[in-house]
């Protein structure tokens, strides 16, 4: 019991939801938690942040896992009841399909101790609770281009900035993008996306750079893209961009514009073995004071908007999260990718045969 009161001292003393952290009955050797994340710099940083400092509050062992952000492996443990994964690192677009379909957990808000409205997502996520923002953006290299794109429609300029550019092999973000600079306003992206005539419209637009495009299909290619000489810009993601510049001392820099952020979610498969450390870790997890920490180990913004006046402004303004990058987003239509998907990259894919 003291143990457990002073505990609680600890995370009063942090902001940290005590409801959400402290059980009812002390942790025991053999309380353990199953995790699977994507891998790399992102678990790395969970790791660091999340995972270490849970099992150190908690005295609960967690063993992780990896995976490629694939669901059939999860559609196929709850559908056979062999469910090994107690909590599930997830993107949106599975978030929403896997709770549709009954394979995910419908949290209860109230047992993980955290304020709903408080995280992305306009409460529309029942079976996950935000976690990390990334965003796709446009980057170049500072030494080569000391003066460069200000607004993504640089991004088709040739005669401005002449030379190859690296695009992401599919329609996502690139269809958005071309439209954007085909003077469609950000807002009305994906209704004009939503009619056959706005399709062929962006494809256009892509048009007048294809033979200029080096396609990348791996979040690690933009930056060596980039170091190659390769390319002037490229589309990247943000944290592959920020890792360079940290780690491996390029002189990148991004261009906001237009940027299309997406987060992931933390999810509970239906029937995991430890439902009730799962909500603990979600709870712990999901705080503001956590989810700011995580920004010590990787550029990648917070679910929790909370979070936001716990980062220090040197941090937060590479963050996609920052309010002056927000200010310039595309805001990501899931349930359009989610309806339209399919349809759209068959379509991308017959584009790029010609």
């Amino acid at each position: 019991m003291r143990k457990s009161l002073t505990i609680a001292r600890v995370l009063l003393a942090t902001g940290l939801p005590v409801s959400a952290l402290i059980p009812l009955e002390p942790a025991f050797a053999g309380d353990q938690l199953t995790i699977t994340a994507g891998g790399g710099a992102i678990q790395a940083s969970q790791r660091k942040a999340q995972f270490q400092p849970f099992t150190k509050a908690m005295g609960i062992k967690i063993t992780e896992d990896e995976y490629s952000y694939e669901t059939d492996k999860i559609r196929a443990m709850v559908e056979t009841k062999t469910v090994s994964w107690d909590v599930v690192d997830i993107n949106q677009s599975a978030a929403l399909r896997l709770c549709d379909a009954g394979i995910l957990e419908t949290l209860d808000w109230d047992k993980l101790g955290l304020d709903r409205i408080k995280f992305l997502g306009d409460s529309k996520y029942d079976c996950g609770v935000p976690t990390h923002v990334s965003a796709t953006i446009v980057a170049y290299d500072k030494d080569k281009l000391p003066n460069g794109p200000k607004t993504i429609a640089d991004l088709f300029d040739l005669q401005k900035f002449p030379g190859k550019r690296g695009l992401y092999k599919d329609p996502y973000t690139n269809l958005e993008w071309a439209l954007i600079a085909d003077g469609v306003a950000k807002k009305d992206v994906y209704n004009v996306l939503r009619t056959p005539e706005g399709v062929e419209r962006a494809l256009r637009k892509l048009d007048t750079i294809k033979k200029d495009v080096i396609w990348w299909t791996t979040g690690a290619q933009p930056p060596q893209l980039l170091a190659d000489g390769q390319v002037v810009m490229t589309s990247a993601w943000n944290g592959r961009i920020y890792d360079a510049v940290k780690n491996s001392a390029k002189h990148f820099d991004i261009m906001w514009d237009a940027q299309i952020a997406t987060f992931n979610l933390w999810s509970i498969p239906k029937g995991a073995p430890h439902r009730d450390e799962a909500y603990k870790f979600i709870g712990f997890a999901a705080s503001a004071q956590s989810q700011a920490e995580l920004t010590h180990y990787i550029a990648y913004g917070t679910g929790n908007t909370e979070a936001t006046k716990l980062i220090d402004p040197a941090i937060l303004s590479d963050l996609p999260t920052a309010p002056e990058h927000v200010a310039q987003a595309t805001d990501f239509d899931v349930v359009f990718w989610i309806e339209k998907g399919d349809q759209l990259r068959q379509r991308f894919t017959a584009w790029l045969a010609k």
